[in-house]
């Protein structure tokens, strides 16, 4: 996967993703449920900007009453009735097992129900041994350089087992993005091991260790490693941290979902860095919209998806 070419800045992955669509060959987004403003005009600015097509999935007397009220026009896009929320997010899996869509979409329906459909081993898209996680790619305000954060909205309280998965899952979305020896800091407060006060220290020690052995392939980790260490040469400097990833992250592991969530809508809130934001380890990647995310997020979040899911299957 490190050989696509690399992606630099948001601006970037459209444009990818943009390429991807031409031809005719625009992926298909299943919507589940769609009976939902924002994400409705995310869909159709996306089909506007030659990104990605909406599949809507829901109840279509909600979702058109919804439209209308917005003014938006949901009538040249395929329409699958479905009133209740395990039919349509089941729906939505269908169309992409069947080759019918290429990306699924959080709409009007419970995370969880989403992704508890998506993990289905029977009738979901689980990617066999593979956890799901939650990757937000950004420009960093520090240098714009593009950034991941990993996870702000899946895992709760992860395991160290669990944070090497969600490591994994990140670098596979940094070398599909295209980054060479991608270089992930294992966020805590300190860099220095402080256990059992601070657990996160340690597994930030651990998973350094392990990378050290190649568990993680072509990458460099460090941990712990606090945030200003992570992002600015400046503070590296000052505090005297030779590191090639102090300073020069491209990957951001926090330890918690609290922290995880806390940081990415610091990020958008804040600094106003436009979110895009995806969970992967499954078949497809899929795009879980929060409705504090700007409309800019959103779109940018399915052109994410867009280029991953085309990527993975080069």
């Amino acid at each position: 996967m490190s050989d696509f070419p690399p992606i630099t800045s948001l601006n970037e992955v459209v444009q990818a993703a943009l390429d991807y669509g031409r031809g005719g060959s625009m992926p298909k987004v299943a919507i589940a449920r769609s009976a939902e403003g924002f994400v409705l005009r995310a869909g159709i600015e996306a089909f506007e900007r030659g990104v990605a097509e909406p599949v809507l999935v829901g109840d279509m007397e909600e979702t058109k009453r919804i439209a209308d009220e917005r003014g938006l026009d949901i009538s040249p896009f395929r329409q699958v009735h479905v009133t209740d929320d395990a039919g349509a997010v089941f729906e939505a899996v269908r169309l992409f097992r069947e080759g019918e869509a290429q990306l699924i979409m959080k709409g009007l329906v419970p995370t969880a129900t989403l992704l508890k459909a998506v993990l289905n081993k029977e009738t979901g898209v689980p990617h066999g041994g593979r956890i799901l996680s939650h990757v937000g790619v950004f420009e960093s305000p520090v240098d714009g350089r593009l950034m991941l954060l990993t996870d702000p909205g899946v895992n709760i309280a992860p395991s160290l087992q669990r944070k090497v998965d969600i490591l994994k899952n990140a670098l596979d979305v940094a070398r599909t993005l295209g980054m060479k020896e991608p270089k992930a800091a294992i966020l805590a407060a300190t860099e220095k091991v402080n256990y059992p006060a601070m657990p996160a220290t340690l597994d930030g020690d651990i998973l350094t260790k392990m990378a050290r052995q190649g568990q993680f392939g072509d990458a460099r980790i460090l941990g712990p490693l606090s945030l200003d260490l992570a992002v600015s040469r400046k503070v590296a400097a000052t505090k005297r941290f030779d590191s090639p990833v102090a300073g020069n992250a491209d990957i951001l592991v926090t330890p918690n979902i609290e922290a995880g969530n806390v940081l990415y809508k610091s990020l958008s809130t804040l600094c106003g860095c436009i979110m895009a934001a995806v969970v992967v380890g499954s078949r497809v990647p899929v795009v879980v919209p929060s409705r504090g995310d700007s409309d800019a997020s959103k779109f940018h979040s399915i052109a994410l998806a867009s280029v991953l899911a085309k990527r993975s299957r080069s």
